[in-house]
Protein backbone atom coordinates (compact mmCIF):
# COMPACT_ATOMS: atom_id res chain seq x y z
CA UNK A 1 0.00 0.00 0.00
CA UNK A 2 1.15 3.25 -1.02
CA UNK A 3 1.90 6.09 1.55
CA UNK A 4 0.07 9.29 1.35
CA UNK A 5 2.74 12.59 0.67
CA UNK A 6 1.73 15.91 1.00
CA UNK A 7 0.73 15.85 -2.23
CA UNK A 8 -1.42 13.82 -2.73
CA UNK A 9 -3.20 15.19 0.47
CA UNK A 10 -3.39 18.71 -0.96
CA UNK A 11 -4.79 16.95 -4.08
CA UNK A 12 -7.74 15.42 -2.53
CA UNK A 13 -8.57 18.25 -0.22
CA UNK A 14 -8.99 20.21 -3.22
CA UNK A 15 -11.12 17.41 -4.79
CA UNK A 16 -13.17 17.39 -1.85
CA UNK A 17 -13.72 21.22 -2.25
CA UNK A 18 -14.28 21.07 -5.29
CA UNK A 19 -16.99 18.69 -4.74
CA UNK A 20 -18.46 20.47 -1.58
CA UNK A 21 -22.32 21.54 -2.11
CA UNK A 22 -21.96 24.95 -3.50
CA UNK A 23 -23.26 27.64 -1.25
CA UNK A 24 -26.90 28.83 -0.74
CA UNK A 25 -29.04 31.06 -2.49
CA UNK A 26 -30.76 32.82 0.28
CA UNK A 27 -34.05 35.15 -0.12
CA UNK A 28 -35.01 38.19 1.85
CA UNK A 29 -38.10 39.48 1.60
CA UNK A 30 -38.78 43.36 3.06
CA UNK A 31 -41.62 45.71 3.28
CA UNK A 32 -41.50 47.90 0.15
CA UNK A 33 -40.19 50.43 2.35
CA UNK A 34 -37.04 47.88 3.30
CA UNK A 35 -37.76 48.92 7.05
CA UNK A 36 -39.55 45.72 8.40
CA UNK A 37 -38.06 42.07 7.45
CA UNK A 38 -41.03 39.74 6.57
CA UNK A 39 -39.21 36.60 5.38
CA UNK A 40 -36.24 34.68 5.01
CA UNK A 41 -35.06 31.80 2.72
CA UNK A 42 -32.36 29.43 1.88
CA UNK A 43 -31.35 26.77 -0.23
CA UNK A 44 -30.33 23.34 1.23
CA UNK A 45 -30.15 19.68 -0.76
CA UNK A 46 -33.30 19.21 -0.52
CA UNK A 47 -34.55 22.83 -1.75
CA UNK A 48 -35.48 26.16 -0.76
CA UNK A 49 -36.40 26.90 3.25
CA UNK A 50 -38.48 29.89 3.51
CA UNK A 51 -40.21 31.69 6.48
CA UNK A 52 -42.96 34.05 6.13
CA UNK A 53 -44.56 36.38 8.37
CA UNK A 54 -48.69 35.05 7.89
CA UNK A 55 -50.12 38.42 9.57
CA UNK A 56 -48.77 41.07 6.48
CA UNK A 57 -50.50 41.93 3.33
CA UNK A 58 -49.67 44.20 0.96
CA UNK A 59 -46.68 45.13 -1.02
CA UNK A 60 -43.15 43.48 -0.41
CA UNK A 61 -39.50 43.40 -2.13
CA UNK A 62 -37.94 39.87 -2.30
CA UNK A 63 -34.09 40.32 -2.14
CA UNK A 64 -32.23 37.15 -3.33
CA UNK A 65 -28.12 37.05 -3.11
CA UNK A 66 -26.01 33.93 -4.53
CA UNK A 67 -22.65 33.56 -2.93
CA UNK A 68 -19.53 34.20 -5.40
CA UNK A 69 -18.52 30.24 -5.76
CA UNK A 70 -22.76 30.05 -7.18
CA UNK A 71 -22.04 32.56 -9.59
CA UNK A 72 -18.81 30.98 -10.88
CA UNK A 73 -20.35 27.78 -11.75
CA UNK A 74 -23.23 29.37 -13.25
CA UNK A 75 -26.03 28.62 -10.65
CA UNK A 76 -29.00 30.19 -11.02
CA UNK A 77 -28.61 32.93 -13.57
CA UNK A 78 -31.71 33.59 -14.22
CA UNK A 79 -32.70 35.22 -10.54
CA UNK A 80 -32.51 38.34 -10.50
CA UNK A 81 -31.31 40.20 -7.08
CA UNK A 82 -34.50 42.00 -6.44
CA UNK A 83 -37.83 41.16 -7.27
CA UNK A 84 -41.35 43.70 -6.10
CA UNK A 85 -44.16 41.24 -5.12
CA UNK A 86 -47.35 40.98 -2.63
CA UNK A 87 -47.45 39.12 0.52
CA UNK A 88 -50.90 37.76 2.09
CA UNK A 89 -51.42 35.41 4.56
CA UNK A 90 -48.08 34.45 4.20
CA UNK A 91 -48.22 33.28 0.41
CA UNK A 92 -45.47 35.04 -1.85
CA UNK A 93 -46.35 36.47 -5.53
CA UNK A 94 -43.47 37.58 -7.21
CA UNK A 95 -44.06 39.99 -10.30
CA UNK A 96 -41.53 38.69 -12.78
CA UNK A 97 -40.45 39.62 -16.38
CA UNK A 98 -43.02 36.31 -17.04
CA UNK A 99 -45.68 37.63 -15.36
CA UNK A 100 -46.81 37.02 -11.63
CA UNK A 101 -46.11 33.84 -10.13
CA UNK A 102 -46.10 32.16 -6.76
CA UNK A 103 -42.83 31.40 -4.90
CA UNK A 104 -43.32 27.92 -5.74
CA UNK A 105 -43.90 28.82 -9.16
CA UNK A 106 -40.85 30.59 -9.23
CA UNK A 107 -38.08 27.97 -7.35
CA UNK A 108 -39.99 25.42 -9.39
CA UNK A 109 -38.40 26.89 -12.42
CA UNK A 110 -35.16 27.10 -10.70
CA UNK A 111 -35.61 23.12 -10.32
CA UNK A 112 -36.63 23.87 -6.15
CA UNK A 113 -39.36 22.90 -4.40
CA UNK A 114 -40.28 24.93 -1.35
CA UNK A 115 -40.09 24.20 1.33
CA UNK A 116 -42.32 26.02 4.24
CA UNK A 117 -41.00 26.40 7.63
CA UNK A 118 -42.59 23.77 9.44
CA UNK A 119 -45.73 25.22 11.95
CA UNK A 120 -44.92 25.52 15.37
CA UNK A 121 -41.39 26.87 14.92
CA UNK A 122 -40.52 30.05 15.75
CA UNK A 123 -39.31 32.57 13.41
CA UNK A 124 -36.11 33.15 13.74
CA UNK A 125 -35.93 36.82 12.14
CA UNK A 126 -34.04 39.20 13.53
CA UNK A 127 -36.68 41.85 14.83
CA UNK A 128 -39.58 39.95 13.55
CA UNK A 129 -41.19 38.94 16.87
CA UNK A 130 -41.11 42.18 18.31
CA UNK A 131 -42.27 43.65 14.99
CA UNK A 132 -45.43 41.54 15.00
CA UNK A 133 -45.96 41.98 18.92
CA UNK A 134 -45.24 45.60 18.91
CA UNK A 135 -48.11 46.27 15.66
CA UNK A 136 -50.53 44.44 17.19
CA UNK A 137 -51.15 44.18 13.79
CA UNK A 138 -54.09 41.69 12.27
CA UNK A 139 -54.63 40.53 8.27
CA UNK A 140 -55.01 43.26 6.21
CA UNK A 141 -52.89 45.62 8.60
CA UNK A 142 -49.05 46.34 7.36
CA UNK A 143 -46.81 46.09 10.69
CA UNK A 144 -45.32 49.89 12.01
CA UNK A 145 -41.32 50.54 10.74
CA UNK A 146 -38.77 48.80 13.77
CA UNK A 147 -37.36 51.86 15.59
CA UNK A 148 -33.91 53.04 13.94
CA UNK A 149 -34.72 52.00 10.54
CA UNK A 150 -33.98 48.26 9.39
Amino acid sequence: MRRLTLPHILALLALLTLAAPAGALKLIVWDRELQTKLGYGETTDKGMTVQLVKDYNGPVVALFSREDDEKAAGLFPSVQSRYDGFLRGGQLTLETPNGSLSLARFLNGLKLDLLSQPSGQALSLPGLRAATERAGSGPGRPLPPLPGGR
